[in-house]
């Protein structure tokens, strides 16, 4: 239970007020449903006729000798005045309104736990998702996506369900059961040493019982994440899928995963049901040995209690009963919970390993040049996938980077944004190291197109302003133009306002590189990256999308991975990538009179 305290005391804080109110509610709640239960013994007392008459007040004074007695005599009062029938309706109205105002006070202390609860699920998910956002791409390179989302999702639930819904219990049944053991220490204390030797060896057993279920549930989660995980893949892949008729394949992968989470789940789930079976029977145990020796104690005169007392006093303990069960399931349901936190805690515990230095530079334009100095670089330590590579881009150039897949091009441009960081050597920008710069910043200074458009469900305006504030729709209009958009966009439905769909599904290949397009010319940065930005487009796609792209690249410093060498015949130059090096530079008709690997890679084109 340290680690449930310790997540309350992680997120609590921010809410003490509705904390505090709610524990002084719950408090009054208990004290009147103690007071409601005591009213038992006068109401029994009347109908047995066993009343001693009281016939004097004592003085009005805060204790509970003072109020029993005059409360006594009133009741004497009221019997001996109008007979045993309207004391004993003066006695229910009483226990009527001792229980209205335990159940108001409870209700309100409910309330204030829920705004806790709901609150701290909010923040839980605030902290998690910035926490994704701000993780540099390392992390997810080494994490499944369906894990990601499993963790957002699935384990932020399962700490609502479990934990959240616990908190209202761990507030009010300790009051409820505190409060009733010092009415019961008061009626009888001997009776009460009995009952407290009882019920931790019957909490002991039902913890003992419970505590294989974190490790369960962990298991039972990740196994979840694989499953999401497939779901993901599917839907991402689901064309593949079909083109190679490779639907057995995968829903037998996706069966497999799915029955071993029901194996773990069935598991789980039927040691978490036996929590109520174990505490009933046990709760009922304690009862009957309770009975037992306390009627001992009545049978032999040695207890300081009457049959009415120990009727009374038998209630009162009944009421424990139900809140220290109801510990008992909350125990089986936190531990589910706990290994959900678990899972979660290993997202918003990872280590930034890009991030801002101390005292790092602000910086608001690109002056002079790009500086990619001995630069050296792998993945997890793993083989070097760039070595040793020195070049320096001046403003205003355009290099083209070409070369066999794998060859390296992709990481050479991912370093400059610091999407990762170099091993060996750095880049420079301006003559400054980049890791010198603020992150927002240096990014500020670029733009992106990639191969694949990364595009949101959202509107098409959203889409080419996203990232910029304040874009208005003319800004937007002149980028659309600019990228040979604004007359596709215009023929939808609804202009600009018209959603594309789950990453742009509504819109062709080509038109959905033109938003991307429109959406790096309307942030207007000084450096362009241009990752195989036509590669997969049709002829007629790839000529509107290479006039949009000589338009973008205009007065820009550009770095463009080609994989047609025809786009970048008029680089200022071209870069040659094999192994991780580059190993040969120059100008389109410089390479091409080398007879060198560009002249091979561009002949092998042509064929």
């Amino acid at each position: 239970m340290k680690d449930f305290f310790s997540i309350l005391k992680r997120f609590l804080p921010p809410y003490k007020g509705d904390l505090i109110l709610s524990f002084i509610y719950n408090l009054l709640g208990a004290v009147f449903g103690v007071f409601s239960f005591v009213m038992m013994k006068p109401i029994l007392e009347i109908l047995f006729n066993i009343t001693e008459p009281i016939n004097e007040m004592v003085e009005w004074e805060f204790s509970t000798s003072a109020l029993n007695h005059n409360f006594y005599y009133y009741t004497t009062q009221m019997k001996n005045d109008y007979g045993a029938d309207s004391a004993l309706i003066f006695v229910g109205m009483v226990l009527v309104i001792a229980v209205a105002l335990k159940v108001g006070f409870t209700y309100f202390g409910s309330y204030h736990i829920v705004n806790i609860r709901n609150a701290v699920v909010r923040d839980l998910r605030v902290k998690l998702y910035h926490k994704i956002i701000s993780l540099p791409i390392p992390f997810f390179t080494d994490e499944k996506k369906g894990d990601i989302i499993a963790r957002s999702t699935g384990d932020v639930q399962e700490v609502e369900n479990s934990i959240m819904n616990s908190l209202d219990m761990f507030i009010k049944n300790p009051i409820i059961i505190l409060v009733a053991l010092i009415a019961m220490i008061k009626m009888s204390p001997e009776l009460t040493l009995f009952v407290f030797i009882l019920l931790p060896i019957a909490g002991g057993i039902i913890g003992r019982i419970g505590r294989t279920l974190k490790g369960r549930s962990r298991i039972g989660q990740n196994l979840m994440a694989d499953l999401l995980s497939t779901i993901e893949e599917t839907l991402s892949g689901l064309r593949i899928i079909k083109a190679f008729t490779a639907e057995k394949k995968v829903e037998s992968k996706f069966t497999k995963e799915n029955n071993d989470y029901r194996r773990t789940m069935n598991s789980l789930m039927r040691r978490r049901v036996l929590a109520h079976p174990v505490s009933e029977f046990l709760g009922t145990m304690v009862i009957v040995i309770v009975l037992w020796y306390g009627g001992r104690l009545i049978i032999d005169g040695k207890g300081t209690m009457n049959g009415a007392d120990f009727i009374t006093y038998l209630v009162i303990f009944y009421s424990v009963i139900n809140p220290a069960k109801s510990f008992s399931k909350a125990y089986y349901s936190i531990q589910k919970g706990l290994a959900a936190m678990d899972r979660i805690d290993q997202v918003l515990e990872a280590k930034s390993t890009i991030t801002d230095k101390e005292n790092a530079e602000s910086v608001g334009e690109f002056c002079n040049s790009i500086h990619y100095k001995n630069v050296t670089f792998s993945y997890n330590g793993e083989r070097n996938v760039l070595k040793n590579v020195d070049l320096e881009i001046p403003k205003g150039k355009t290099v083209a980077l070409v070369g066999q897949s794998g060859s390296g091009k992709t990481t050479f441009v991912d370093l400059l944004p610091r999407f990762y960081d170099v091993n060996e050597g750095s880049i420079l920008v301006d003559g400054i190291d980049i890791r010198d710069y603020k992150m927002k910043d240096l990014r500020n200074l670029m733009g992106n197109v990639n191969q694949e458009s990364i595009l949101f469900n959202d509107t098409i305006f959203n889409n080419i302003a996203f990232g910029v504030e304040n874009a208005t729709m003319d800004d937007v209009i002149a980028a659309a133009k600019i990228a040979n958009a604004h007359d596709f966009i215009s023929a939808t439905e609804n202009g600009y306002d018209t959603n594309i769909g789950d990453r742009g599904s509504k819109l062709s290949g080509g038109q959905r590189q033109r938003l991307s397009i429109a959406r790096a010319v309307l942030k207007n940065p000084p450096i362009m990256i241009l990752d195989e930005a036509t590669s997969a487009l049709d002829t007629e796609s790839e000529r509107l999308v290479q006039d949009a792209l000589d338009k973008l690249m205009k007065n820009r410093t550009s770095l463009v991975i080609a994989h047609r060498l025809s786009t970048v015949k008029n680089a200022d130059l071209i870069c040659v990538f094999n192994e991780g090096e580059i190993v040969e530079r120059g100008k389109h008709d410089e390479l091409i009179e080398k007879d060198g690997a560009y002249k091979k890679l561009y002949d092998m084109q042509l064929l």
